[in-house]
């Protein structure tokens, strides 16, 4: 049996209609990857990938654990406020547990029109759990998520606390670059 960590969160999950939709687009951006537990769901479902990390090693894994499935880059997302992708380039973002505010815009310019971001991360409830990140900089205030990507449509937003794999206090946005939206 597989980890959970190693499994696709519920969210995405609930989302992989939409998103083999927006993978007509163009390829799906997994931005700070990681082990790439959603890279290789979104390979998976027969799209092309393109899994970005600062961590080498992580990157290496998870290149030999899909070859032929996704690509993967390295680049430290933390360094400024750009992403190595060309503007109005992927048919969907993936974002999963990491928050850099800078990198909003970056986001927003990465998606081609019509694309699709998927964003799931820590609010600062998690403080409340006991566990996991607890500075500021990685915890979102209440309603912030949507406020970041306010330039997009809006298709759902939550705030919850799941208990499984480990508890945690999340926000989950699902929202579109609008169709008209200017290309660079």
């Amino acid at each position: 049996m597989a980890c959970p960590e190693s499994e696709p969160s519920e969210f995405f999950r609930a989302r992989e209609g939409l998103l083999l939709e927006a993978g007509r687009l163009g390829p799906v951006l997994d931005l700070a990857c990681g082990y790439g537990r959603h890279s290789l769901a979104a390979a998976r479902l027969g799209l092309p990938v393109l899994a970005l990390d600062r961590d080498e090693k992580a990157l290496r894994t998870l290149q030999g654990a899909a070859p032929h499935l996704l690509q993967c880059v390295r680049a430290d997302l933390e360094a400024g406020s750009v992403i190595p992708v060309a503007p109005n380039s992927c048919g969907a973002v993936l974002v999963f547990r990491f928050l850099f505010r800078p990198l909003a815009r970056a986001i927003v310019e990465a998606l081609r029109p019509g694309g699709l971001l998927l964003y799931e991360t820590f609010t600062s409830h998690q403080r409340n759990l006991g566990q996991g990140p607890r500075n500021p900089a990685f915890l979102l205030e209440p309603n912030e998520l949507p406020r970041l990507f306010g330039t997009l449509q809006l298709i759902a937003y939550e705030e919850v606390v799941v208990r499984t794999p480990r508890p945690a206090a999340l926000a989950r946005l699902v929202a579109r670059r609008r169709a008209n939206a200017q290309t660079a």
